[in-house]
């Protein structure tokens, strides 16, 4: 692209060139526009003289014709031609001819020489190369994100700009969705931070602030850590109704079993978005938050969305989760227990994740659209996933050594309604 760039300009730079410099060298001094009329005139005048002596010796016209008819044709000459120029002024000329051209000359050096040294520096001062780099990485990166050696270099490189020419808000938006499909969620969560420095509206900074909490929660597996919490102060400082960050405390008090919680924020997205597009699953979710309380859902829940919505989804994976008898005795009570499903190619964040303790074990659980970390990671939304579960005495949500894990390596069809559980069995320690 840069290179592609600097060529055109080049050829810029020689057409402008020849604008200059061709009215300088090639146009006649006036001079030589004088000599090339003067001896025009004489060829003219020595043709027609010719005619006349052959018409008067053919005897087309007698002698006194001829005379008065050479006489008018010399005088005519003469008016034309002009006399003819001491050689003073000869000399003069010629002397101002040359200065004329000396500074043809120096103007051509000038031109040279200033010209692609302006046109480069006074780009650099006021150009956007920063930002076309940018907008062609974007470009690239969209029409092949799925191939993740290609995606990785392409954001590498927009990385790259964004820190030369960081006042670009598409840009940064771009870069944190890129590390969101790559996992590489703080990278993403800072990538949105930046977001939120270079954004103008208070709404604008509200919703990339709350796109880093969700990419904070994400790294975390649905912990509220400190960056979770830091993210989403600084998102409900300038929007307290910012809907990434309402989602993200309904999942985490859905998951403390507040339901009333849980639906207080949910239903205030219905409220406040009525037409975001992962309202079925959010009407879903406040649903099974009633049941839980067992209380009846409101009849405005359980009706379709008015702008047509998709049905929600029952589709999921029902789970049992044990621990290898070789471990037994090793773990803590205690300890967080993450079980999670994710697509078999591993490209995007897990759909559905539920955090217990290690103490439950053996569990069975149904992992659907109830445990998605955010409205566009749904497991119904999947043909097969790949479920895992993990033991992390830390609490942290990426795998740390000592950590105990178990990986059901064949993926596992995703199905409507209740279904026959799989069984994972954790059977390895991290090292």
């Amino acid at each position: 692209m840069t290179n592609t760039f600097w060529i055109i300009t080049a050829i810029l730079i020689v057409l402008a060139f020849l604008f200059v410099l061709y009215p300088l060298l090639f146009s006649r001094p006036e001079k030589r526009i004088s000599a090339d009329i003067r001896n025009q005139n004489l060829l003219a005048y020595r043709t027609r003289l010719s005619e006349l002596e052959e018409e008067y010796q053919q005897g087309v016209i007698d002698e006194e014709n001829f005379r008065m008819l050479r006489e008018e044709l010399a005088g005519s000459m003469l008016d034309d031609v002009g006399e003819e120029q001491p050689a003073a002024e000869v000399r003069a000329a010629d002397l101002r001819m040359d200065h004329r051209r000396r500074s043809t000359w120096a103007v051509v050096v000038l031109a040279v020489v200033l010209l692609p040294v302006g046109v480069f520096l006074l780009y650099q001062e006021w150009g956007a190369l920063g930002k076309v780099e940018q907008y062609q990485a974007m470009r690239e990166l969209q029409q092949g994100g799925d191939r993740m050696a290609q995606m990785t270099e392409l954001t590498r490189q927009l990385a790259d700009r964004l820190e030369a020419d960081p006042d670009n808000p598409d840009g940064w938006a771009m870069l944190g969705r890129s590390y969101m499909r790559m996992e590489r969620y703080p990278d993403a969560a800072r990538a949105f931070e930046r977001l939120a420095e270079v954004a103008g509206r208070d709404a604008d900074k509200a919703v990339a602030w709350g796109l880093s909490a969700q990419a904070w929660f994400f790294e975390s597996q649905g912990a509220m850590t400190e960056e979770v919490t830091r993210a989403m102060d600084q998102a409900r400082e300038y929007n307290p109704d910012e809907v990434n960050t309402l989602g993200l405390l309904g999942i985490h008090a859905f998951e403390q079993r507040d339901f009333e919680g849980a639906i207080r924020h949910w239903e205030k997205i219905i409220e406040v978005a009525p037409d975001h597009p992962q309202l079925p699953s959010i009407r879903e979710g406040v649903a099974r938050a009633y049941q839980q309380l067992g209380m009846d859902v409101p009849e405005d829940i359980r009706s379709e969305p008015a702008s047509g919505g998709e049905a929600v989804s029952d589709r999921g994976v029902t789970v049992r989760v044990e621990l290898d008898e070789a471990f037994a005795g090793q773990v803590d009570p205690d300890t967080t227990l993450f079980v999670y499903a994710r697509t078999p190619d591993m490209q995007s964040a897990p759909l559905a994740v539920a955090r217990l303790r290690a103490g439950s074990l053996p569990t069975e659980l149904r992992l659907d659209d109830r445990l998605a970390m955010a409205p566009q990671f749904r497991i119904s939304g999947a043909d097969e996933v790949v479920v895992a579960a993990r033991i992390s005495p830390s609490g942290a949500a990426t795998p740390q050594p000592g950590d105990y894990q178990g990986i059901r390596d064949e993926p596992v069809p995703v199905v409507s309604g209740e279904s026959d559980p799989v069984l994972l069995t954790i059977d390895q320690q991290l090292h």
